[in-house]
């Protein structure tokens, strides 16, 4: 029987390689989005996925996801947190990232009865101090002190939560500034940018039935970056 996962903004970005690494891994995958029409139906077109439109910050938004998931397809065994939002307040970003996980942390026993995985995506922000990524960096390093929490509280219901964190990711050329990805790309050890299939592939790692006994770990896919000084 097929898996089947929630992958929050699922559209494009690490959401997108998450989505198609667990339909490539036998699982019936459930996009999250908020308001791409055109890119969920291509999404939709490659992957053969289940589409959930809605707002994962607004209160109640996250149960109503998971909930709808869970009832179409009859059973839920993974949900990858990922969508993120920025502004120029910290107090808003932390309350964004930490808005979709704490809304279904009392709901998740029954939506997966037969245990889960949970993984939020972080970033190497929220333990070093990334310039201009105040507001995102705070609100990640709650994000992760959230994991370690929920990880305790759901750990007896067969509910494995951890987090995975990465660095810069370059997610195409339209959407990174190229002499400051060189100058990155030159400085990792392992010799390139992280790119969004490097993060999904952690991800799944955390999603195999051989990580049941982690929870509440932060597990890094960034190419060693995070290493140097």
């Amino acid at each position: 029987m097929k898996r089947v996962a929630v992958v929050t903004g699922g559209t494009k970005g690490i959401g997108l390689a998450v989505a198609r690494k667990l339909a490539a891994t036998d699982c019936q995958v459930f996009v999250n989005y908020a308001h791409d029409d055109e890119a969920a139906a291509r999404v939709q077109s490659e992957l053969d996925c289940e589409l959930l439109k809605g707002d994962v910050f607004a209160p109640g938004g996250g149960r109503e996801l998971l909930a709808k998931a869970q009832e179409t397809a009859g059973r839920l065994d993974v949900f990858v947190h990922n969508a993120a939002r920025w502004s120029k307040s910290p107090a808003d970003d932390v309350s964004a990232s930490l808005t979709p996980l704490v809304d279904v942390l009392d709901v998740l026993p029954s939506l997966m009865p037969d245990g889960g995985r949970v993984v939020a995506v972080s970033s190497n922000g929220a333990n070093r101090v990334v310039p201009g990524y105040l507001s995102l960096g705070v609100a990640k390093a709650a994000l992760e002190s959230l994991v370690r929490y929920a990880a305790v509280q759901l750990a007896g219901k067969g509910i494995a939560v951890n987090a995975v964190s990465t660095g810069k990711v370059d997610k195409g050329p339209d959407t990174v500034n190229p002499e400051p990805m060189r100058i990155l790309a030159a400085r990792t050890p392992a010799g390139r940018l992280t790119v969004p299939s490097d993060v999904a592939d952690a991800v799944w790692l955390l999603c195999a039935d051989e990580a049941a006994w982690i929870h509440g770990q932060v597990l890094t896919a960034d190419g060693g970056l995070g290493l140097l000084a």
